[in-house]
């Protein structure tokens, strides 16, 4: 596998983790939350994700792919990371052909992710933030690319703006 690919790979990963993080405890209702006028909603961003990554993925199968709606923002997050798995598999396996790794890193890949932090910052307006942490040390796994993402290995235990209900990570 080429520097290129894994590194596309790692990023497909990163997208994967940055979302569940995003996702984590959010309230119930998030998903149909509006932030205000022409704003997508937690579950349409989800599905623009999957919609972006799934264009990403006819460059190796061809066809269209327009995601229709599903009913809850869980099953938008499974088929999102089936596509993110899916994609990544392709990445593994075929060559690039017809586009180059930087454009898809600058396009759909760099747009999945955009989304991403898209929805913490709606976690945010919806009054249960996202807490921060050093990414740099998140596990983050070119295998790993369910909803299935570990907890964050380096915590920020600083917090100043945290809501009143936030409780610290423990010191290990």
């Amino acid at each position: 596998m080429s520097e290129k690919v894994a590194l596309l790979r790692h990023f497909l990963a990163a997208i994967a983790y940055r979302t569940q993080k995003a996702l984590r405890d959010a309230p119930e209702t998030f998903g149909d939350f509006h932030a205000g006028n022409h704003v997508r909603t937690p579950a349409e961003l989800v599905r623009h994700m999957t919609s972006v990554l799934g264009f990403a993925r006819t460059l190796f199968v061809g066809g269209e792919h327009r995601p229709q709606p599903l009913p809850t923002l869980a099953a938008e997050v499974e088929r999102l990371h089936e596509v993110l798995l899916d994609l990544s598999v392709m990445l593994a396996d075929a060559p690039l052909k017809g586009v180059q790794a930087e454009l898809l890193l600058q396009g759909p890949f760099a747009d999945a992710m955009t989304h991403a932090g898209q929805l913490a910052l709606l976690r945010r307006l919806a009054k249960k933030p996202v807490p921060p942490e050093n990414f740099i040390e998140a596990d983050i796994t070119l295998d790993r690319l369910g909803q299935n993402q570990p907890l964050p290995k380096s915590p920020d235990r600083l917090w100043p703006e945290a809501p009143v209900d936030w409780v610290p990570p423990r010191q290990e």
